[in-house]
């Protein structure tokens, strides 16, 4: 990322959260407008395309601890010229910020490549010899896709509109029209920044305005790109969702993100899965879920019922004479797959139906089961609960 991202653009504001949001609520905000300007969502659609990418780079930094100090001190340092050196002798082309800026012109203008050692990140110097345009990592990048319940569970390849911002095939990156190329910025030398004195103080304040804070001049733009040396494309990736993932759960694909730069490693692609749910069966952990209804007689007398699996031919399930509304049976191995290679069970709860009609032969029959089996009042046990009170 440039020096002039760190700068000019407002994270919080693209996300539309306030600078000391909580990291919960800046992804709850993220994960709402990605799912508003998905690609998948908004097919043929360039501004929702341009906003996806948008809010992608923005959590990319602020959901990243060390990302959003660094950003907000750069904001802060930068955005007000707050960074500035002491008053001293000498000409402008002997300063120390000229002096810094060189050595960030063999760099690539980023704010961490400058500034590294200022917020103690090891993994950046701003010496001259160690500040060349190294390779650096590819976006992390998050999408979304809805399968069905058994797909979840058996495991399904999908495929994800994916839209990446690699070089700009007509100009291999360069942003020049073919048969040119671009030079260093004179104004900066291929820093990125400007410097701009006051008073006899040296300030750090905003990009170059002749290079726009890339450090290279494009005399002749590409007219594909228009300059800017990446080219939009939109591509279909196979994705493989294993088995047993649970709705809400998120995928990490590692190198399926974003394209790397200078031989620098892609970043991760995480996918969050949604499950639609199933017109019968639910589920528990790695076990299924099943409601059976059984009439009165079945509960009553016991009774050998067919049961449906998920996927799988029925089983035989044995109810006991006196069985219960809401007892559940256990089906072993008929759940989910587990990584181990074992699967869960199939959890079946019976459900007593009652008739909602009976012909008169059947009242009958009540009648003379009630006669049978005497008064008998199931609720006497709540009444004899109650503690008594006195006279």
């Amino acid at each position: 990322m440039s020096t002039k991202d760190w700068i000019e653009k407002d994270f919080y504001k693209v996300l539309g959260v306030s600078k000391d949001a909580a990291p919960e609520d800046i992804k709850k905000a993220y994960r709402k407008l990605a799912r508003a300007n998905h690609p998948d969502q908004n097919p043929g659609n360039p501004e929702a395309e341009r906003r996806f990418k948008e809010v992608s780079e923005a959590n990319d930094v602020l959901s990243s601890d060390s990302k959003r100090k660094e950003y907000d001190e750069a904001r802060r340092l930068f955005g007000g010229g707050g960074f500035r050196f002491p008053r001293g002798g000498g000409s402008q082309s002997g300063s120390p910020v000229d002096d810094l800026f060189r050595q960030a012109s063999q760099g690539d203008g980023s704010f961490s490549d400058l500034f590294g050692g200022l917020f103690n990140n090891p993994g950046t110097r701003t010496s001259r010899t160690s500040a060349g345009r190294g390779p650096r990592r590819g976006s992390d990048v998050e999408g979304e896709v809805t399968v069905e319940f058994v797909e979840a569970i058996e495991g399904v390849t999908v495929g994800m509109q994916m839209v990446s911002d690699a070089a700009c095939a007509a100009c291999h990156g360069t942003g020049a029209k073919a048969g040119t190329v671009p030079h260093v910025c004179p104004t900066c030398q291929g820093s990125g920044m400007q410097t701009s004195a006051s008073g006899g103080v040296f300030a750090v304040t905003e990009p170059c305005k002749d290079c726009r804070g890339r450090g290279m001049v494009v005399d002749d733009p590409c007219p594909v790109c228009h300059g800017s040396g990446r080219g939009r494309s939109t591509n279909t990736m196979q994705v493989r969702i294993p088995a047993g993932v649970t709705d809400g759960q998120r995928i990490r694909l590692k190198g399926k993100g974003g394209a790397g730069e200078n031989g620098g490693a892609p970043g991760d692609l995480y996918v969050v899965v949604h499950v639609r749910p199933h017109p019968v069966f639910g589920r528990k952990g790695d076990n299924l879920t099943l409601t059976v209804p059984v009439t009165f007689t079945e509960a009553a007398l016991g009774a050998e019922i067919e049961v449906p699996t998920l996927g799988g031919p029925s089983v035989r399930l044995r109810v006991p004479p006196g069985t219960p509304n809401g007892r559940t049976f256990r089906v072993r191995g008929k759940g989910v797959a587990r990584r181990d290679g074992t699967h869960g069970d199939q959890l079946v709860s019976v459900e007593v139906v009652v008739p909602e009609s009976l012909n008169d032969r059947a009242r009958e029959a009540l009648h003379s089961y009630a006669e049978a089996v005497g008064a008998v009042n199931p609720r006497a046990r709540l009444f004899s609960a109650q503690p008594s009170r006195p006279n």
